[in-house]
């Protein structure tokens, strides 16, 4: 055999090889193998039973625990278009406002679908959300049966609300380690789920979010404080984030009057809204809110 024909059976042999390798890592006859770039989508993803489609996810995919253990293509809003194709994907799943445009744009030029889904903070987007993925992925009756659930939660919240005449002032504060703080004003997602949960939202004066200030905390005049379970946590907790400007002023800090929930829960507007909403609701409404010891 000469030397030029050996090396082309290896080469054959090798490429045959790692065909079939890619065929075994495919999941699923026929299915295509997703990457979701963002939190609420992979959650749906499983809350369908597609989990096992599933090749990447984002890093703010860790709901459920095992999604966290998925190869990661980075945040949302700053993914690359290497990292993506290099997981082999056929179709890439992210909210409206992933990014940049340019990487998508590199996916899609590589003959890769890209899905872009509602990300308003709102239960009307929430559904829109769960029912175009149930339709990408021919899950549309499991996506039905979810809409309907997520629909009862949120209306036996609303019930729950209903129900209670008080109307707390609540500050959401978003930390990431205690050297970043910003609070939530108009139209962010943290004021639409207090106000499903029957609160007030204690800022007012902007939109989004801004800076934590002494000043401006003092004024908001807050009797609950709204933080997320990691934002706590990395904050050192709660005598820690007290110590925070103005927070120890208010009538919330000086109770200690803090909720912490869960990141994605609360701010992900995705299959656990209403549980969150629920949730949310109980603990401003009911004894389950003490002061944290």
């Amino acid at each position: 055999m000469s030397p030029d024909l050996k090396f082309w059976q290896v080469l054959l042999w090798l490429m045959v090889g790692l065909a079939a390798l890619l065929r075994a890592e495919t999941p699923g006859e026929g299915k295509p193998r997703l990457v979701s770039g963002a939190g609420a989508i992979t959650e749906t993803i499983y809350a369908l039973g597609a989990q096992e489609q599933l090749v990447a996810v984002d890093l703010s995919s860790v709901y459920p625990e095992e999604a966290a253990a998925l190869p990661q293509i980075g945040y949302s809003r700053i993914l690359s278009a290497e990292g993506i194709l290099s997981m082999q994907p056929s179709l890439v799943l992210v909210n409206e406002d992933a990014g940049p445009d340019a990487a998508l744009g590199q996916v899609e030029a590589a003959g890769v679908k890209v899905l872009r889904l509602p990300n308003r903070p709102s239960p009307e987007s929430a559904m829109e959300r769960i029912a175009a993925i149930g339709e990408a992925l021919g899950r549309q009756r499991e996506a039905g049966d979810l809409i309907a659930r997520v629909g009862n939660d949120l209306k036996e919240a609303a019930a729950q609300v209903a129900a209670t005449r008080e109307r707390p002032r609540v500050l959401f504060v978003y930390t990431r380690g205690g050297a970043l703080m910003n609070v939530a004003g108009r139209g962010s997602g943290a004021e639409t789920m207090i106000r499903l949960a029957g609160g007030i939202n204690a800022v007012d004066q902007y939109e989004g979010y801004r800076p934590l200030t002494a000043e401006g905390v003092v004024t908001a005049a807050p009797e609950v404080i709204l933080v997320t379970t990691r934002g706590l946590e990395s904050s050192g907790g709660i005598d820690e984030f007290l110590k925070q400007p103005g927070l120890a002023l208010t009538k919330a800090g000086r109770e200690r009057r803090v909720i912490a929930m869960d990141d994605l829960a609360l701010l992900g507007f995705g299959p656990r809204l209403g549980e969150a909403v629920m949730e949310l609701s109980g603990k401003l409404h009911g004894a389950s809110c003490p002061p944290v010891p």
